[in-house]
C-alpha cells in the first residue's frame, strides 16, 4: 500500500528548502564579513578592523531580524569580535 502524501506535507517541504536556500545564503555572506573582521586583526590594522567591525554587527543584527541566527549568539559574536578589535586598537596607540 502507498503511503497517504498530504499537500500540506508537500508544501511543508517546499518551503522548507527554500527556507534552508534563503539561510545558506545569509549565513554565507555573514561568514564572508567575519571573516574580512578576523583578516583585519591579524594583519594589524585598527582603521579596517574598526570600519568592517560596524558591517559585521550590522550583517548579524540582520542575520537575527531574519531569524537565521538567535539573539544572543549574535550578540556574542560581536561582543568577542569587539574585544579582539579594542584590544587591537588599544595596542595601536
Amino acid at each position: 500500500r502507498m503511503p497517504v502524501v498530504h499537500k500540506s506535507t508537500i508544501r511543508r517541504a517546499r518551503q522548507s528548502e527554500k527556507r534552508r536556500l534563503r539561510n545558506r545564503a545569509t549565513m554565507s555572506s555573514v561568514r564572508s564579513i567575519l571573516r574580512k573582521v578576523q583578516d583585519a586583526i591579524t594583519a594589524k590594522k585598527p582603521e579596517e578592523a574598526k570600519a568592517t567591525l560596524r558591517d559585521a554587527t550590522a550583517a548579524l543584527g540582520k542575520a537575527v531580524t531574519k531569524g537565521v541566527l538567535k539573539p544572543n549568539t549574535a550578540s556574542r559574536r560581536v561582543s568577542r569580535l569587539a574585544v579582539r578589535v579594542n584590544a587591537l586598537t588599544a595596542s595601536a596607540s
